[in-house]
């Protein structure tokens, strides 16, 4: 028998050199980037240190301002719950103009040009921005999470849309139907389980950064969270913090619920 030796037809893996550059090139560049921000291991301990004490500070937390504390949970659950209903009503026409197999592109890409500015800012550039526009308070909270919610849910639902089944619109129009049939009775159906995940998701997300807003002067608990941290009085953010983190939990355990229900 002939033996074929490794020399002759080459090694089954070859060597990807361009590969192993670029490797080297990111573990270098991590390496200078962590010299240049001075990101150093004796800062990480000693910062674990002062983590443990600032910790021990917040306990036990203090609720006794628990009138302050429900008050501005309220008003962040407001701000939420308004906000979610409005960018949800704005992102259904959106997403559908956004939508490349149901419009054509002259309407397509101004839809899309506007998803894509209010998905350019984090919400708190765009609370900054309001707050500056309408003043202080809970209205500069709720345009800001509506924008943020129709960056989301429009880009998400013009993407499910585009990826549902043209026969059963295909059949409609050939049967004479009118547009807003066809959306109702064709395209709607097929997207309606993902679309109220989205929303269910949305409201989740409108509800912490409702918390952050408010750092900024846009309403909500933020506002309080942040003049206890500047206050240094730690016990009370503790309590903040954890009544943020139930807040957040009820809200996930009630989407979880209508969820199912729409199952």
């Amino acid at each position: 028998m002939t033996t074929v030796t490794k020399q002759e037809y080459g090694s089954p893996f070859r060597i990807n050199w361009w590969a192993r550059a670029g490797w080297l090139i990111a573990v270098l560049y991590v390496m200078y980037a962590a010299n240049y921000l001075d990101v150093s291991l004796t800062r990480f301990i000693q910062g674990l240190g002062n983590g443990a004490a600032f910790l021990g500070e917040m306990v036990p937390p203090n609720f006794a301002r628990w009138k302050l504390l429900v008050g501005n949970l309220l008003e962040t659950v407001e701000i939420a719950v308004i906000a979610s209903a409005f960018g949800v009503l704005f992102s259904l026409p959106v997403g559908l103009l956004a939508a490349r197999n149901l419009m054509p592109p002259w309407i397509t890409w101004p839809a899309r040009t506007f998803v894509a500015l209010c998905r350019s800012f984090h919400p708190v550039i765009f609370a900054i921005l309001f707050v500056k526009a309408v003043g202080f308070g809970p209205l500069a909270g709720i345009l800001t999470l509506i924008f943020a919610s129709i960056g989301f849910i429009g880009k998400l639902f013009a993407e499910a849309i585009e990826e549902i089944s043209l026969k059963p619109v295909e059949a409609l129009r050939a049967a004479g139907a009118p547009f807003i049939s066809v959306i109702i009775y064709a395209v709607f159906p097929q997207v309606q389980n993902r679309f109220i995940g989205f929303s269910s998701y949305q409201f989740d997300a409108n509800l912490r950064n409702s918390t952050m807003v408010g750092i900024v002067g846009a309403g909500g608990i933020g506002g309080t969270l942040f003049a206890a941290f500047q206050r240094f009085d730690y016990d009370f953010l503790a309590a903040i913090l954890i009544s943020i983190i139930a807040l957040v939990m009820v809200s996930e355990f009630i989407s979880i619920r209508i969820k199912k229900v729409f199952q």
